[in-house]
């Protein structure tokens, strides 16, 4: 096979994974979005009720990420050693955990509403649409964790057309049944969340029906396994360290822009807006990652494992480098949307350019962190992103003793995210990662 069909053969197989996956990580996001533009027409309170509760309960899922990420990588290497029926079951083992974890979550989701209403800065006045908006959403939880272990198992089956579907129509019923319990039958912002829960349990209700057909085609059980879930929590617990420690990167940069000042603050989230739109982009490949290289390494196919590695990392450069010139030269279109504010606008103009000139850089850490995922070398990225977030919170809270404003705040996620690529290019040069098989013993 010469070189330049072995990178066309990885560029499709990138690619039919990547966009689909694209497609549906924009989607998700959108739940939250409709719901803030629908209950944004019924008072101020009310929206900021939302916001706080929607914060809250990204914060509360967010940390299982993990049920997608390890059932993708545990799929995709049974998938590699030729065992469907196999990496069917451990997925089912995965979606097993995630029900029995968001039993808790609930429970003290219920419990503890106002109380994470008040720490959350809620006002008197918006804090029991907070409550309220909680509470209901609480239901939507068991749902949440599901699509995320199921999504997990379709990306480790090399499927990411089916979540894309999945997510579209999600949001296209959330948006239809929030507007109708909203307004039509006149429920306000619990008829908000109730849309919601709706439409979520719709949506883990599709992916138990593929993930059970899919089980009885190749005759794999359903009955929880105790050894599966076991092994797969403690797949997940180094992803929920990694994950932790970047949400404190987020909010340690947060605390510090606040501190700054109301202009910088609104530039800062406007930014992280950008920030976070980006990383959709090249999260992609990231999850494309995850599944090729499970499959390459429970394959056993080392020299496809680098190959398909060197070519991820081109694409996530590549795509910094674009998406980092789209950041500065679209400016003028996008920066007034935002803002028509002058002072506003003149720290973002500053703080897009520091953004741009780092995306090569988040390009190849995005493309590592789902190739070392994909590997199932989730304690290397605990350790690394701790590492990372050991130098990173003293330079963000040495900025405004220093002076150099929010660019120097930006600086500092900058230097975030250069730490961060140096530990995961340093360990995807070694082999200790490339582990093959069906198991990552």
């Amino acid at each position: 096979m010469t070189l330049t069909t072995d990178r066309r053969r990885h560029d499709r197989e990138i690619l039919a994974l990547a966009v689909p996956a694209f497609g549906a990580l924009v989607a998700e996001p959108l739940f939250l979005m409709a719901d803030s533009a629908i209950v944004g027409h019924l008072g101020t309170a009310q929206l900021a009720g939302v916001g706080v509760a929607s914060a809250a309960l990204t914060t509360a899922t967010g940390v299982f990420v993990f049920l997608a990420y390890a059932t993708t990588a545990a799929v995709a290497r049974r998938i590699g050693a030729g065992d469907r029926r196999a990496a069917i079951q451990q997925g089912i083992d995965g979606i097993w955990l995630a029900l029995a974890l968001s039993a808790g979550v609930v429970a003290l989701t219920l419990l503890l509403a106002p109380q994470v209403a008040d720490v959350l800065g809620a006002s008197p006045t918006a804090a029991p649409y907070a409550v309220t908006y909680l509470r209901i959403s609480a239901l939507g939880i068991p749902a949440i964790l599901m699509v995320m272990a199921a999504t997990g198992v379709l990306r480790g089956l090399q499927d990411t057309r089916t979540p894309l579907y999945v997510a579209v129509a999600g949001f296209a019923a959330n948006l239809g049944l929030n507007a109708g319990l909203v307004y039509g039958a006149g429920l306000g912002v619990a008829g908000s969340a109730w849309g919601t829960v709706i439409a979520q349990t719709g949506m883990a209700a599709v992916y138990v029906f593929v993930v059970v057909r899919g089980a009885r085609r190749e005759q794999a059980s359903l009955r929880p396994d105790a050894a599966g879930i076991r092994a797969s929590a403690r797949a997940g617990g180094p992803l929920v360290v990694r994950t932790l420690s970047l949400r404190a990167v987020l909010m340690i940069a947060t605390a510090v822009a606040a501190g700054l000042g109301d202009d910088e603050i609104a530039a800062h989230q406007i930014a992280m807006t950008v920030f976070l739109f980006i990383a959709f982009a090249l999260d992609a490949i990231a999850i494309a990652g995850q599944a090729i290289i499970g499959r390459y390494l429970g394959a056993g196919d080392v020299p496809g494992t680098r190959a398909a590695t060197r070519r991820m990392i081109e694409w996530g450069i590549g795509s910094g480098v674009l998406l980092g010139l789209l950041v500065v030269v679209a400016r003028p279109l996008y920066v007034p949307l935002f803002t028509p504010d002058p002072a506003v606008q003149h720290q973002l103009n500053t703080v897009l350019l520091l953004l741009a000139l780092c995306q090569p850089v988040s390009g190849l850490v995005y493309v590592l962190d789902g190739v070392l995922m994909g590997a199932g070398d989730g304690p290397f990225l605990a350790w690394a992103m701790l590492g990372t977030l050991a130098v990173f919170a003293p330079a963000a809270l040495a900025v405004p003793s220093s002076g150099t404003g929010l660019a120097g705040l930006w600086w500092a996620m900058n230097l975030f995210m250069l730490v961060r690529g140096g530990f995961l290019a340093w360990r995807a040069r070694g082999g200790r990662w490339l582990v093959t098989g069906a198991v990552r013993s």
